[in-house]
C-alpha cells in the first residue's frame, strides 16, 4: 500500500503553480519551437522530448541527471517532487534511451515501431502508482506460440484446458505436469521477492531468508546461482523440446550465456517477475509502442518541475575532492549540482567519472561484470502475415511470442548448444534461437496508411565482434539467412517483407549509446546485491543504470532506487513511503 507524507502535498501545490508559469513554450536544445508546434511534431515522432533551453540554466541544479533513458526519468520525477531542483541532460535528440517508438523503415516511412525494448513486463504496480503514471497496456491471448517444422506446436494463453490438450496431444502427461509446477513455483517466487525490487537489495542468500518461504529458500538461491539447465531439471520434463524452449523464452533473452550457463538461472528469474494488472504473469504490448512509457515519464517529469535537455551531451563528470560537484558538456559548458545521477551503463559511467575516482575494489568489480551483447533486433516492416505450416488456420498466434528453435525432439538442445558456442567463436550461428514479436496485430495504431504490420525478430546469440571479416560485411547476407529460416516454418514469408531496420551488438552501442551493445548494461547472470552498486566511491554521485539492481529491462526500479539513496543521503526526509 502506499502513502505519502504531507509534505508531499504541498510540493504538489508547488510544482502546479511553476507548471502554470513555465507551460507557455518548451524548447529543446537545438532551438525554441511552441508547445503546440511540438505536440504536433510528437505525433509523427512519438520519442521526441519536449524539453528547454539550448543553454544550461542560470542558477545551480540541486541534482543533474544524465541521460534520459526510464530509469533516468523516474529519478528525475521523484526527486523534483522532492522539491529538488532537477536537470536531465540527454545526448540523443530524443528522450526514451532503449524504449521509444521510432520510424526508421526507408521503404516505409510511416510505420512506427519499438526499435529497442518492445514489450512491458516487469515494472512493479508498485512503481505505477507512485508514479500514477497511466499506460495503455494490451494483454496478449495467446501470448506465446511455438510452432515447429511438422505437425507440432503450442499456443498457450488464457484457456487453461487448450493448453492442457496441447500438451497431451503432441507432449506428455508428464509435461503437463512439470509446466503446472514450475508456473506454481514461479508464481510463489513472484509473490515472495517482486515487491521488495523498490529496495536497496540484500544477497541471493540473504534474500531468501528474509523473503522466500522456507520450502523454497534451496530452490531460489540454486535458480539464482545457478543455470537454467539446472533449474529446469528438478520438474521432470520429458520432451528436451519444451526444457529448451523455457530457457530460451526467459533463460537466455540478452544474455551472454548459454544452456549451462551459472547466471542463466538468474535472468530467468528477473524475466518471470511479471505482476502488471491484469497480465497473470505475461509481458503486455504498450499501445504506441515503447515510446509512449518513456513520453509519460517524461511528462511526468515535467510537471514535477524537472528540466529535460535534448542534444545535450555530457564529456565528463566535475569530481573534485572525492566529490562529484556537476558536469561538463560538450558545448564545453560546465554545469555545477549538490549531486549527479548517472542513466547510463555502468562502465559508461566509469568513464566520464575516471576511473581512478573509483576504488581498485570496484574497478576490479567491474571489470570483471564486462560482457558483450549478444544480440540482435531486425525490426520488421511486413505487407502481411505470414502461414505456419503447423498451424495455417488463425487461432491468434500472431498476437504473441512466437519462437524458432533449431531442431525437434532429440536434436534442439544440441542445436541451441551449438549456436552459442559458434557465437562464442566469434562466428555467425547457422540456427540461433529467434523471438518474433507482432505488434500490429495487438495495437493496432501500429501502423500506416498502407495498412502494413510491424513486427521484429530477436536474435540470439550473435557474436559483437566477427571472427575474419565484420559486420558491415555480413549483415545484409545473415538478415536474408535469419529470413530463410523463419521460410522454413512459414514457407513465403520473406515475401512479405517490404523492409528491414537492424540493429547488431555494434549497432546497438551506437543507436542507443550502450557500451559493447549489451542491452542490460551488465548481464543480469548478477543478480540482486553483485550487481553494480547505486551509490559510488565518488561522494554525490549514483548510478541508475540498468546494471543496479534488479536488472535489465523496462523496470524502473535503478531509478527509484537511486533516488531514494540520493535523497537519503542529503538528509532529506523522502516524501514517499512504499509498505506492503
Amino acid at each position: 500500500m502506499l502513502r505519502a507524507c504531507a509534505l508531499h502535498h504541498r510540493i504538489r501545490q508547488h510544482i502546479a503553480f511553476k507548471e502554470l508559469l513555465g507551460s507557455l513554450e518548451v524548447t529543446n536544445a537545438f532551438g525554441s519551437t511552441t508547445l503546440a508546434a511540438s505536440l504536433s511534431a510528437s505525433s509523427k515522432q512519438l520519442g521526441r522530448s519536449l524539453a528547454t533551453q539550448a543553454s544550461p540554466s542560470s542558477g545551480q541544479s540541486d541534482v543533474l541527471v544524465v541521460g534520459a533513458g526510464h530509469n533516468g526519468l523516474v529519478a528525475a520525477t521523484l526527486l523534483a517532487q522532492q522539491g529538488l531542483r532537477v536537470e536531465v541532460l540527454e545526448e540523443k535528440r530524443i528522450v526514451g534511451g532503449a524504449c521509444r517508438t521510432e520510424y526508421p523503415f526507408k521503404k516505409a516511412p510511416g510505420l512506427p515501431q519499438s526499435t529497442g525494448a518492445y514489450l512491458l513486463g516487469v515494472m512493479p504496480p508498485e512503481l505505477l502508482s507512485l508514479l500514477q503514471l497511466d499506460l495503455p497496456l494490451r494483454r496478449r491471448d495467446p501470448h506465446y506460440f511455438l510452432p515447429t517444422r511438422g505437425d507440432k506446436y503450442l499456443l498457450f494463453g488464457s484457456d487453461a484446458e487448450a493448453t492442457r490438450q496441447q500438451f497431451l496431444r503432441f507432449f506428455s502427461q508428464e509435461d503437463w505436469q512439470a509446466h503446472q509446477a514450475l508456473n506454481a513455483e514461479l508464481e510463489a517466487f513472484r509473490q515472495d521477492v517482486g515487491h521488495n525490487w523498490l529496495q536497496e537489495p540484500l544477497s541471493i542468500e540473504e534474500t531468501a531468508e528474509r523473503w522466500v518461504r522456507p520450502s523454497l529458500r534451496q530452490a531460489f538461491v540454486g535458480l539464482c546461482r545457478g543455470s537454467v539447465a539446472d533449474y529446469l531439471a528438478r520438474f521432470g520434463f520429458r520432451s528436451e523440446l519444451l526444457q529448451v524452449m523455457y530457457a530460451t523464452t526467459d533463460g537466455f533473452s540478452g544474455l551472454n550465456g548459454g544452456w549451462d550457463t551459472l547466471g542463466t538461472g538468474m535472468n530467468f528469474l528477473v524475466h518471470n517477475m511479471c505482476r502488471l494488472p491484469g497480465a497473470d504473469g505475461t509481458w503486455m504490448v504498450v499501445a504506441g509502442g515503447m515510446g509512449t512509457v518513456t513520453q509519460r515519464l517524461a511528462a511526468a517529469a515535467r510537471r514535477a518541475g524537472a528540466t529535460i535537455r535534448t542534444g545535450a551531451k555530457v564529456e565528463s563528470i566535475l569530481v573534485e575532492g572525492g566529490t562529484a560537484r556537476g558536469v561538463v558538456t560538450a558545448e564545453g559548458w560546465e554545469l555545477r549540482a549538490r549531486a549527479v545521477l548517472v542513466n547510463a551503463d555502468p562502465f559508461r559511467l566509469r568513464e566520464l567519472a575516471g576511473a581512478a575516482n573509483f576504488t581498485s575494489e570496484l574497478n576490479e568489480k567491474l571489470d570483471g561484470m564486462r560482457k558483450d551483447g549478444t544480440t540482435m533486433k531486425v525490426n520488421l516492416a511486413l505487407s502481411g502475415l505470414p502461414t505456419f505450416s503447423c498451424l495455417p488456420e488463425d487461432r491468434g498466434q500472431h498476437r504473441t511470442t512466437t519462437h524458432l528453435l533449431p531442431g525437434g525432439e532429440g536434436e534442439v538442445l544440441a542445436g541451441v548448444q551449438r549456436a552459442f558456442a559458434q557465437a562464442q567463436a566469434g562466428q555467425l550461428p547457422d540456427f540461433p534461437t529467434i523471438e518474433i514479436y507482432w505488434q500490429t496485430t495487438v495495437d493496432p495504431t501500429l501502423t500506416d496508411a498502407e495498412g502494413r504490420y510491424s513486427a521484429a525478430m530477436f536474435v540470439q546469440w550473435v557474436p559483437y565482434q566477427l571472427a575474419g571479416t565484420s559486420w558491415e560485411a555480413e549483415e545484409e547476407g545473415y538478415v536474408q539467412h535469419l529470413l530463410g529460416l523463419l521460410d522454413s516454418f512459414a514457407p513465403g514469408a520473406s515475401s512479405l517483407v517490404v523492409d528491414t531496420h537492424t540493429l547488431t551488438p555494434p549497432g546497438i552501442e551506437k543507436h542507443f549509446g550502450i557500451s559493447r551493445g549489451h542491452i542490460h548494461h551488465i548481464d543480469n547472470s548478477f543478480g540482486f546485491a553483485d550487481r553494480f552498486p547505486y551509490r559510488t566511491p565518488v561522494q554525490g554521485l549514483y548510478s541508475a543504470s540498468a546494471g543496479t539492481h534488479p536488472g535489465g529491462s523496462v523496470v524502473g526500479c535503478a531509478g527509484h532506487n537511486a533516488a531514494a539513496a540520493l535523497i537519503k543521503d542529503l538528509g532529506l526526509q523522502q516524501w514517499w513511503q512504499l509498505t506492503g
